[in-house]
């Protein structure tokens, strides 16, 4: 019992510097979001292009991208980009580097579930009089969404995970919290705490984008 009372009471000591990390954790991962699947769909429609230069591009980003580590990738962006010039500050380069590495991964996904589209779709559609542009939008991109939510689920919950990566940089995510915390009292508790929180938000994840796929059960 008291020791459940000392855990009490550290864990309320140590909720506003978690709350903090928390906050940043969430805007990294929030934001890489917003401009990763965007991104993925764009590097998606390349690959899927006639031409051939365009395809070499996006074939290639993908390659350099989803081959080396995402590790590797921040520290590059950060140290690496201003030996040519280019400096960016600790969280856009984080949010770069993330980014970049996540339109990747989710244009190979959204890739692979445009081409899953039966081709009588697309010959529907012109029958019909429709543009390319609403027979991707109306007709193919929604029933390509339905396909591919479980790999888009299992990658969203993955970055939640990846956040903790830019630690290396210095950002004040939960990590770094854990990370400090657990050097300045000799105890693994803090960790044991941002563990328990990471563990709640895949948690939430999970449920939230089963929900998501349910919702689009009638394209079965």
């Amino acid at each position: 019992m008291d020791n459940l009372i000392t855990f009490l009471d550290y864990f309320k000591m140590l909720m506003p510097q978690v709350i903090s990390g928390l906050l940043i954790t969430l805007q990294i991962f929030s934001l890489t979001l917003i401009f990763s699947i965007p991104l993925g769909v764009l590097i998606a429609l390349g690959r899927l292009s006639k031409l051939k230069i365009l395809k070499a591009i996006t074939g290639t980003y993908i390659l350099i991208l989803r081959g080396t580590p995402l590790l590797l990738q921040i520290i590059f962006i950060f140290f690496g980009l201003p030996l040519i010039g280019i400096t960016l500050d600790r969280l856009p380069a984080a949010l770069f580097a993330i980014t970049l590495n996540y339109g990747a991964y989710f244009a190979e996904i959204f890739r692979a579930g445009i081409r899953s589209i039966d081709k009588g779709q697309y010959e529907g559609a012109e029958v019909l009089g429709l543009s390319p542009k609403d027979t991707f939008f109306r007709i193919i991109f929604p029933q390509a969404l339905k396909r591919v939510l479980p790999p888009v689920g299992n990658e969203v919950v993955t970055l939640i995970k990846d956040t903790a990566l830019v630690y290396i940089l210095g950002l004040d995510d939960l990590l770094k919290v854990g990370k400090i915390a657990a050097n300045r009292d000799a105890t693994l508790l803090p960790l044991v705490i941002i563990a328990g929180i990471y563990l709640l938000l895949t948690y939430f994840l999970t449920k939230f984008m089963t929900g998501f796929e349910t919702k689009y059960d009638y394209y079965q």
